[in-house]
């Protein structure tokens, strides 16, 4: 198991001061993810704005080269700076205290597959692009087709260096395979051939450099052997099968190297330097995700058991921080919406296994 989190609060994405007032932003991973949490409540005018405002930043300007910033301002303003507040110490102690984000800099290839899951769930109540969204949509794709083969900072924010991180490349197989649904649902024009190629080379190099033979599991990166929770979305989107056996042991995997008392690390730092200082807590949003893919592995008795203790670590009205600490506090960013949206999710998929289970 991994040591007992110790790490101060220095996440350059989620930790420490946020942004205020003209200078709010959002995460396109975040917000995107939220679509289908919205829709599952039936906050479905909600979701549909998102779409709406995800569709403007796509393709709505080149930034050093990409087609997507991986975080805007609230009003889509791309630019954003990180500024520290020497002078105030955060919360006990847990400084450094940040305004605006560096990382909006960073390059992280899996936000382009989950804006197109976030526009995918959208077709569900009749959320289609016009023509000019649509081009939109067919340019970044065509871009990305060219773009998808890179090391990059990964869905962590790391600054420990780009490596070739397998959820990145699992997300840009979603982005092809999402886009290939959407121009078939709709009949919009298409470069199928060329998307179709990118979406079946990423799943073949996946499949051979992103497994680990002495961990029996899909691995944080390309050459490694750690875990990495991130990659309990690979069923979700369709990557993998739920039940298929090389996921059945990375399960196995994550189970006994980043699980423990029923809580989730994200990865261990140790093994895999990020560029922050200290330890960690437990994350609650994998925590959520590893309820999520036991329910889909039929897995249930773990998976119930493991969802209904994390609610026990909710504060006096149910919300939930970024983590948890070693004597079960909470840390980090509060409340935190990925945690949520997680929640929502995970409990969703149990509900149905259960009701498929009585049935």
């Amino acid at each position: 198991m991994l040591p007992s989190p110790r790490r101060p609060r220095g996440c350059p994405s989620r930790w420490g001061a946020s942004a205020t007032g003209t200078t709010a932003y959002t995460w396109v991973r975040d917000g995107a993810l939220s679509v289908r949490a919205l829709l599952d409540l039936g906050f479905v005018e909600e979701a549909t704005a998102f779409t709406h405002w995800l569709g403007a930043r796509l393709g709505d300007q080149d930034i050093d080269g990409e087609a997507l910033q991986i975080m805007y301002r609230v009003d889509g303003e791309p630019l954003l700076t990180e500024e520290l507040l020497d002078h105030l110490e955060g919360y006990r102690g847990s400084h450094p205290v940040r305004l605006g984000n560096a990382a909006s800099g960073q390059l992280q290839l899996d936000i382009y597959g989950e804006a197109l899951y976030a526009l995918s769930e959208g077709r569900e109540v009749g959320v289609q692009a016009g023509y000019r969204g649509w081009k939109k949509v067919s340019r970044v794709l065509d871009w990305l087709a060219d773009s998808w083969d890179r090391p990059d900072e990964g869905i962590w924010e790391t600054r420990g260096g780009r490596k070739d991180f397998t959820y990145s490349r699992v997300m840009c197989w979603a982005a092809f395979d999402r886009g290939l649904g959407l121009a078939a649902a709709f009949s919009r024009p298409a470069d199928t051939a060329r998307w179709t190629r990118a979406r079946d080379t990423i799943l073949e190099q996946v499949m051979e450099r992103g497994w680990s033979e002495r961990e029996q599991a899909y691995v944080q990166h390309y050459g490694g052997h750690v875990l990495d929770a991130s990659l309990l979305l690979m069923p979700r989107v369709g990557f993998l099968a739920p039940k298929d056996p090389s996921w059945l042991s990375t399960l196995d995997a994550i189970d006994e190297t980043l699980v423990s008392d029923s809580l989730v690390y994200r990865y261990d730092p140790a093994a895999s330097p990020d560029g922050l200082r200290g330890s960690e807590g437990t994350f609650s949003l994998c925590t959520f995700l590893y309820v999520d893919a036991l329910a889909r592995a039929g897995r249930l008795r773990p998976a119930r058991y493991m969802f209904e203790k994390m609610l026990t670590y909710a504060n006096h009205v149910g919300l939930f921080a970024e983590e948890i600490g070693p004597s079960g506090e909470q840390l980090g960013n509060f409340p935190q919406a990925f945690t949520h949206l997680s929640l929502i999710t995970a409990a969703r998929t149990l509900d149905e296994a259960l009701d498929r289970q009585r049935d």
